[in-house]
């Protein structure tokens, strides 16, 4: 792992390979080693830059006071992009395809494509029909019991909600104990990641112009908040790419890792200048 300092936060990344520059961000409660074996791939072919959020594997929390939001999220992928010295294909899971979708509305000059799996842009249901205020309720209600258990030091119980609702029911139950201690210690940076991804000021419509080619992945079995958004992404994006894995669900990267590997590698591939300059065109069902 190498290292930078932003507004004098450790942050660690990790970077291999040579090539076109590839941005990968994580889901919320993990870090870049969940990308391990997608870096592999791509690294022959790409130069990878994977960093650890903020709160999360070895950067530091963020040292800021008041509220958190994406904005602050992305100084991360920013500072990294300036570092680099081009545009990156970016690719993001769950909360790390917030903050990409945030990065990319806002910056989309240093963004070649863009590559979302299950983005956790909760805001994007704000404003919209009835499911989308069913899909807002169901996930404040999850956000509000993480932050009641954080409040009441019920680190436990509130890291145990955040993984049974993406997991499954059982999925903390299945958690080896001398790993809960420590995975629960992030409820912290998990609350102000709730906080970034609720009250973000976007909608789907500010997504229209977004001319980068992108690609959407779903799961079937997805909770219906980020299933909706997937939806509401996809008819907003005026280039867009979606696919949804049977059987798979939230945390697909890992659980579906190879399926997933292989539609983001295939994008990326499609997508690289050489291939574009071509008319190589990416297909996905």
């Amino acid at each position: 792992m190498t290292s930078i300092e932003i507004g004098g936060t450790h942050v660690e990344y990790c970077e291999q390979g040579s090539g076109e520059p590839v941005l990968l961000l994580h889901s919320s409660g993990s870090s870049s080693a969940q990308w391990r074996a997608l870096i592999e791939r791509l690294s022959a072919r790409f130069r990878v830059v994977a960093p650890d959020l903020y709160g999360y594997g070895g950067t530091a929390l963020w040292p800021g006071r008041g509220p958190f939001h994406l904005a602050h999220e992305a100084e991360i992928a920013c500072a990294l992009l300036g570092r680099i010295g081009e545009p990156a294909h970016v690719v993001g899971h769950s909360y790390g395809g917030a903050a990409a979708l945030h990065l990319a509305r806002l910056r989309s000059d240093l963004l070649r494509s863009l590559a979302v799996i299950e983005p956790v842009a909760f805001h994007l249901l704000r404003g919209g029909d009835g499911t989308d205020a069913l899909a807002l309720g169901e996930i404040s209600e999850v956000a509000a019991t993480v932050a009641r258990s954080l409040a009441c030091g019920d680190y436990l119980g509130g890291y145990g909600r955040f993984v049974d609702y993406w997991g499954g029911a059982g999925a903390w139950a299945g958690v080896p104990a001398a790993k809960r201690d420590a995975l629960a210690a992030r409820l912290v940076k998990v609350t102000l990641d709730f906080h970034a991804t609720l009250n973000e000021p976007a909608r789907p419509d500010d997504f229209r112009m977004l001319a980068l080619p992108t690609l959407i992945v779903q799961g079937k079995r997805s909770p219906l908040p980020t299933r909706r958004i997937c939806e509401l992404l996809a008819r907003a994006l005026p280039e867009v790419r979606m696919k949804t894995i049977d059987g798979a669900g939230h945390m697909a990267p890992m659980t579906h890792r190879n399926e997933v590997n292989d539609l983001v590698v295939a994008h990326l591939e499609a997508n690289r200048a050489a291939r574009r300059s071509s008319g190589a065109m990416l297909e996905v069902a």
